[in-house]
């Protein structure tokens, strides 16, 4: 069948996207879903500063790409032997598919799969080879969805299974923004009630994990962003305190009492800035840090602080989450009112104003945008 997609063909140009225009929307050869996959329709996905990571080259991955990795669908097509899903099923897309079978997936860390990572950095489907193509020649996927299209092929394991009546914008947060943001909460950092929490960052994923913090009964929640409308909302989703980063330090220290806070989530994707929140979390805290820095851009601290200080550094992948387990809870939790991630949506647009929504992305206007196919 055909489809239409963004599509990335070479990285490096400059702002304003509206007039560079780094993803071209193209009619591209969709095959049929092989065993154990699913053909999807999309319904709405969300634009993450992973997605920019890429077109702005942090993130190298092989071109041509088909962009997009958080996204809502309805099942539409199911390949030979899988039998979890049904034709009509609304699903929940995400990034990291598990195989089930390697060590980690055997330890539960399912977030860390070796085929799933090696599959996402070929541009390649878990299963293997790639279902895009343009005039005979092939399309790479982005992590296994190539989300801004009107239709998809994944592996199934990238799905998770959601109720017909969440609305598609809504729904696909789940996806990467609040897998990854809550996940680095409950998951990685493991928050206890009463402890204190700053949050580095406040995109998509930093106010996802600043809901979750709330969640989790952390206090006080701290924000740390250079962009006042971020801070502002912050405050009204639960936090105690927020600051620019300029005055990160005399807030955090004014709010637990000098110590610094317990836990550190940095949502920013930089190695100074994780530099800073570990320097600002109390001796015996943990930092976690959720955020992709260019793979050049280093992380220095003093090393004696590890041992002097007893601090521990976490990475958190994906919110360290299993999406079939995790995704469920999470949204039982917004149900309950609990994780109002709908705060988090900053405008709704057609696929065609993708480039004009990275512009607003990459300048901190938005949170989280959700691009409709049409």
């Amino acid at each position: 069948m055909k489809t239409t997609a963004a599509v990335l063909d070479a990285v490096g140009r400059g702002r304003p996207f509206a007039a560079s225009q780094p993803l071209r929307l193209a009619e591209l050869d969709l095959a049929a879903p092989g065993p154990g996959e699913l053909l999807v329709r999309i319904e709405a996905a969300g634009l993450c500063h992973s997605d920019l990571s890429v077109i702005n080259g942090d993130r190298p991955r092989p071109l041509p790409m088909a962009i997009g990795h958080e996204a809502c669908a309805t099942v539409i097509a199911i390949g030979d032997g899988e039998s979890s899903f049904g034709v009509g099923d609304r699903v929940v897309l995400a990034f990291l598919p598990a195989c089930g079978r390697c060590t980690a997936c055997a330890s539960g860390e399912g977030w860390l799969c070796a085929p799933a990572a090696a599959a996402n950095a070929r541009g390649a489907l878990l299963s293997g080879g790639r279902r895009l193509s343009e005039c005979g020649h092939d399309i790479n996927h982005h992590l296994g969805i190539s989300a801004f299209a009107g239709h998809a092929v994944i592996d199934a394991r990238s799905a998770v299974k959601i109720d017909a009546d969440i609305p598609a914008g809504i729904a696909a947060l789940f996806g990467c923004a609040v897998l990854t943001g809550v996940g680095a909460v409950f998951n990685t950092a493991l928050v206890r009630p009463g402890e204190s929490l700053a949050v580095w960052g406040l995109g998509g994923v930093g106010l996802a994990a600043l809901l979750g913090a709330v969640a989790a009964g952390a206090e006080p929640v701290i924000a740390i962003d250079p962009v006042a409308s971020k801070r502002a909302l912050a405050l009204e989703l639960g936090a105690r305190a927020a600051a620019h980063p300029d005055e990160a330090e005399s807030v955090i220290r004014a709010a637990t009492g000098g110590a610094g806070s317990d836990v550190a989530i940095e949502s920013v994707g930089s190695g100074k800035v994780l530099a800073e929140a570990y320097r600002l979390t109390r001796r015996g805290g943990r930092t976690v840090t959720v955020g992709l820095p260019n793979p050049a851009d280093p992380f220095t601290i003093p090393a004696f602080s590890l041992v002097a200080d007893a601090k521990t550094v976490m990475g958190s992948y994906m919110g360290s989450a299993i999406p079939a387990r995790d995704v469920p809870r999470y949204i039982a939790l917004w149900r309950s009112g609990r994780l109002p991630v709908e705060r988090l949506l900053s405008a709704t647009r057609p696929m065609s104003e993708i480039n004009a929504a990275l512009d607003d992305l990459a300048s901190g206007a938005a949170i989280r945008q959700i691009l409709i196919p049409g």
